[in-house]
């Protein structure tokens, strides 16, 4: 499923790699994953948390 996502990074990160995430919503989830591992699985929260989570920080 990760793969038909439209997943995409911050600006801020620059095109040398690094500690990046990358998140792919969909109507009623956020994905998260590692940008330098893509295979791994990705986190999948709802968009409340999702919403607390991007508020707190």
């Amino acid at each position: 499923m990760s793969n038909d996502l439209n997943w995409f990074k911050s600006s801020y990160s620059g095109p040398q790699g690094g500690d990046c995430v990358e998140v792919a919503s969909c109507p009623d989830v956020v994905h998260v994953r590692d940008s330098k591992d893509t295979a791994l699985p990705s986190l999948s929260v709802s968009l409340d948390a999702w919403d607390a989570f991007i508020e707190a920080v």
